[in-house]
Formats: structure tokens, sequence, C-alpha cells
């Protein structure tokens, strides 16, 4: 029997079941005052659609408003359960628990890790590198050339009201 192939942003079974108990149930806001009545309006969506599209934008790089609508529905009402996911520390909490699975099948050598990168400028590297190359064309620095005047309106400022 061939197995089918999965495209890599489809959530399998196997992944939701793992990542269902991290979603954050979502509650009414205590400062917000609702004019309809409760169960009134659209049905929010399904959090495994949601995780879904999340995970969709993440594996393509697409913006959000590139998301398939026929597939997710509304990129907006994706990016704002994102936004709560985000702040309810879901992805935090995500990555916690797929590092201690890791650890426990791999194992981690957590007495030997290396980090390695420089995200900040280099303030003394400035005079053995000069300026920046794409100032080069800059006329900042140069004099005005002998023999012309410098830029000066030809004719003094007048009101519209003035008489020539």
């Amino acid at each position: 029997m061939a197995r089918k192939r999965v495209e890599s942003w489809e959530v399998t079974d196997a992944f939701w079941q793992r990542v269902e108990p991290l979603i954050p149930q979502r509650a009414p806001s205590p400062e917000k005052k609702y004019l309809r009545r409760p169960g009134a309006g659209r049905p929010p969506k399904p959090a495994r659609q949601v995780f879904e599209a999340i995970v969709y934008v993440l594996r393509t790089g697409c913006q959000w408003k590139a998301l398939p609508k026929e597939r997710f529905g509304s990129a907006s009402a994706i990016h704002k359960r994102f936004l709560e996911w985000e702040a309810a520390g879901f992805f935090e909490a995500l990555w916690a628990a797929g590092l201690s699975e890791y650890d426990e099948m791999e194992g981690i050598a957590w007495r030997w890790q290396s980090v390695d990168g420089a995200m900040m400028k280099a303030p003394l590297a400035q005079e053995a590198v000069g300026p920046n190359p794409t100032d080069r064309g800059k006329k900042w620095k140069q004099t005005p050339s002998s023999g012309r005047r410098s830029w000066r309106p030809a004719v003094a400022h007048r009101h519209r009201g003035q008489r020539q």
C-alpha cells in the first residue's frame, strides 16, 4: 500500500494530538463590552485550522494576506488568533515541549553549547574600513568649484500681493 504524501505545512493527526493540549482556551475579555447576545455572530475558526494556517505561513514564507482563503478562510482572523496565542505563551510552550521530547529521544548535550554570531556594529573598524560604499557618490564633502557662485534664487522672494 502506497503512503500518501503529506505537504510540509499539513498537520498530521499524530502531531496535532501533541499540540492540541497546549492550545490556550479563549476567554471573553473582561474590559470588552459585548453588544450581541452570547453565541451570536460567526463561530470561531477551529484551532487545528488556525494552527495549520500558521504552519503554512512559517513553511512557505508567504504574507498573512496571501493565505489561501478557500482553505483557511479570513487571513485577518488567523492573524488575530496568532497574536492571541503568542500573548498567551503558546509558541514558547510548544518549543519547550518539542525540545524536551527531542531530549528524551536523542539527548541534548546540555553541558556543551555554542553560540556564534554578531548582532552589533564594530565601532573600532570604522577607521580601517572607511565610509560606507553606498555613500561614495554623495556630494556633501565636495567644495564648490572655483568661478561658480553658490546657489541663491535669482529673484528675491515676493508675495503674490506685491507689484513688480
